[in-house]
């Protein structure tokens, strides 16, 4: 039986994975992406043990992801934008795409302001001014 923590190690590589490819996204360093990798390779070396044989998931979409990052895949805006809408940290999420300038377009329009009820004090004696 796995302990508690060891359960936990595959979700905080994901998010170490996560960050990994914000902070290449920010800086598009070199040592930022061999870092996308390895983690990647942890990740698919943990998955390949659950599943039996690694399927090399994460290192392949690593590849594409910093690929789309620097702009040398076609489809590199829709790449950006689906791995978006998988990171389930929301700040992550509107970090990531602010990085990669993905225009966010499903934010919630901002809150009408309600309308002045210029009836709301009739009825009511009007104040006096106090002198001082």
């Amino acid at each position: 039986m796995s302990s508690p923590s060891s359960a936990k190690e595959p979700q905080r590589l994901l998010r170490a994975w996560q960050l990994a490819l914000l902070r290449f996204a920010v800086t598009l360093d070199d040592g930022d992406k061999l870092n996308v990798a390895a983690i990647a390779a942890e990740l698919d070396r943990l998955s390949g043990r659950t599943l039996g044989d690694s399927l090399h998931f994460f290192r392949r979409t690593s590849s594409q992801l910093c690929a789309a990052i620097d702009g040398q895949q076609q489809n590199s805006e829709a790449i950006l934008e689906h791995f978006c809408e998988q990171i389930d940290e929301p700040r992550l999420r509107l970090a990531f795409a602010a990085a990669v300038g993905i225009a966010r377009s499903n934010r919630a329009p901002p809150a009408a302001r309600p309308k002045r009820n210029h009836d709301l004090f009739r009825g009511l004696p009007a104040r006096r001014t106090a002198s001082l």
